[in-house]
């Protein structure tokens, strides 16, 4: 009998479309699998061939959703410059009764979609529920789907955007607020998009030497921050501001300070997991400043991909290709 795998293209998963309210729900799925301890996740090993580059290996098993796989992910700041996407990379999703692979897809969107999901998670457990105000710095890929993935879980209002790019800014803020139907403000400086927000979105391409652009004292009391990358645009006093200080794997983190990030953050309060399972506690008053620095994992384009396939299949879309 051949075995054939089904190829996703870019045009073929993001004509999928899984709604974000899927992945957001199979991404808490993931992390309370992971808080129980059910889940296989090796810390992502990677090669670095330019300046604030990386070209990851992502494996990842999920018992309880059925999905063991994949991702090879690249990230090139550089590229922006060209012409051609910052992230690019491929997902390769496993049969886990056999090993045999069901698909190879690729992964752009599955990464933007669950990173958003991710920081949704984090702020259901860190942010205020009534927050309507967010911040979004950093106006590309990642700031559409983590204003579209908050969106779903809060009544968000108005939005206060900064991007160094004027043009891009000025591009966010006009497709957003008819996309949503919200107010969207582009901000002259920085500042502006952090002050008087109840929640605040870094998005801006990861740095081993952060920038350090938010300073102590713009974030307000009460507010919640998704560092999405990594720390590179907090100043270290504006990071030791946090009250709650949390992130989606311990041991990855861990990782990433041997080769030169996270070099002054503050002590780790909690895993996403350990929030979702109730085994650590998130925001306890409406005082208390809260931080995610998700790093992204493996189990979330594990816990992604699935949704895709299936849809894929059900709808008819990709190419059957033999092993």
């Amino acid at each position: 009998m051949e075995q054939k795998i089904l190829y996703l293209s870019r045009a073929d998963v993001e004509s999928v479309d899984v709604p974000m309210e899927r992945i957001i729900a199979a991404l808490e799925s993931m992390f309370r699998e992971k808080g129980e301890g059910r889940v296989e996740m090796p810390p992502k090993p990677g090669v670095h061939p330019r300046p604030d580059s990386f070209i990851h290996a992502m494996p990842a098993y999920i018992p309880g959703l059925k999905s063991a796989g994949m991702k090879w992910v690249s990230g090139f700041p550089e590229n922006i410059g060209k012409g051609l996407p910052y992230i690019n990379g491929l997902i390769i999703l496993n049969d886990p009764e056999s090993g045999i692979p069901l698909s190879v897809m690729d992964c752009t969107w599955i990464t933007a979609k669950r990173t958003g999901a991710a920081t949704a998670v984090a702020a259901k457990y860190l942010a205020r529920q009534d927050s309507k105000i967010v911040g979004i710095l950093g106006c590309g890929v990642q700031g559409r789907s983590n204003l579209e993935a908050l969106k779903v879980l809060f009544p968000v209002e108005r939005v206060q955007a900064y991007d160094t790019n004027r043009n891009t800014l000025e591009l966010f803020a006009a497709e957003m607020a008819h996309r949503f139907g919200i107010e969207v403000r582009a901000a002259k400086a920085p500042k502006e998009a952090v002050s008087g927000c109840d929640m605040v979105v870094t998005a801006g391409p990861i740095l081993k030497i952060p920038h350090a652009t938010i300073q102590a004292g713009w974030l307000e009391e009460g507010a919640f921050a998704s560092l999405v990358d990594y720390d590179s645009y907090w100043h270290r006093n504006a990071l030791k501001e946090a009250d709650k200080f949390c992130t989606d794997d311990i041991p990855q983190l861990e990782y990433y300070k041997t080769i030169g990030y996270f070099q002054d953050i503050p002590p780790v309060h909690a895993e996403l997991g350990e929030l979702v399972t109730g085994r650590k506690a998130g925001r306890q008053d409406d005082v208390e400043k809260t931080m995610a620095c998700n790093l992204g994992l493996a189990l979330a384009d594990m816990a992604t991909a699935p949704l895709v396939f299936e849809l894929a299949v059900e709808k008819g879309l990709g190419t059957r290709l033999p092993l």
